[in-house]
């Protein structure tokens, strides 16, 4: 009798041990994918009937409660009266046709405004009132409770975009990159930054460093902005080619991976 007892006891501790184990494994039909940068990535095209209709039911985001739910514009919600069309949504789109038995989840932690020295760990921003990469740690951690993370999409530098901040981005930029894939605990994270838009000539200075990242560092490609333009205010895409630039993340995270 005692040792059916104990057989029976061990049985239920191994049956707890695999459950727990099994309730563990990350969810492999979600693909999640972190969106960070300033005031590009988080979106300010204008929201028109045809984009604020613009959505799939394959793609879900994290929103500012951290609750998973459909994912549509404006995704990002750094500056509420500015934020519009981003490169995200039509991103995610795209990973879900290249992906057509995954739920893809978007994390938006963008934030507009800032350089990158703001993302740093303990850096905060006066303008947002926020901790950029603190807090983008934070949802990123909070998404992993879901998915494995399967890449970042980075668009950022026209608070760099001066001749002296240019020349000191991509050494901050890789240090980012290396710190970020150190939290997620994948070296080789795929890491897509997009250019800045080519209608404004000190751009190029982010954008000729931009372009020797590839180069520096494994598992990084960019996403080119020929052709896109701005809305009006020689700063901010439009919502075409915000929407653009997200079908161009997409072909490039899907070349990475």
């Amino acid at each position: 009798m005692i040792k059916r007892v104990l057989l029976n006891s061990h049985f239920v501790l191994i049956s707890l041990f695999f459950s727990c184990v099994y309730a563990q494994k990350p969810d492999q039909s979600t693909h999640i994918y972190i969106l960070m940068g300033q005031s590009n990535m988080a979106g300010r095209g204008i929201i028109t009937e045809e984009y604020a209709e613009q959505k799939h039911e394959r793609v879900i985001m994290l929103d500012k409660e951290n609750r998973w739910v459909t994912a549509k514009h404006p995704l990002h919600f750094d500056k509420p009266k500015a934020v519009g069309v981003g490169p995200g949504l039509s991103f995610g789109i795209e990973m879900a046709k290249a992906n057509p038995n995954a739920i893809i989840g978007l994390v938006p932690c963008a934030v507009g405004g800032t350089p990158i020295r703001k993302w740093r760990p303990g850096a905060y921003d006066n303008a947002t009132k926020s901790y950029p990469y603190d807090e983008a740690l934070v949802r990123i951690k909070e998404a992993m409770k879901k998915a494995v993370i399967k890449g970042i999409i980075w668009h950022q530098g026209e608070g760099d975009s001066n001749a002296d901040s240019a020349r000191l981005y991509l050494g901050k930029l890789t240090e980012l990159i290396s710190r970020v894939r150190n939290e997620v605990g994948d070296p080789q994270l795929p890491f897509v930054v997009g250019e800045l838009g080519r209608y404004r000539d000190h751009y190029d200075n982010i954008n000729r460093q931009l372009s020797k990242l590839p180069e520096n560092v494994p598992f990084t490609a960019v996403a080119f902005s020929e052709g896109l333009w701005h809305k009006g205010d020689g700063t901010h895409f439009d919502s075409r080619s915000a929407n653009e630039l997200g079908k161009r993340f997409a072909a490039e995270m899907l070349r990475l991976q």
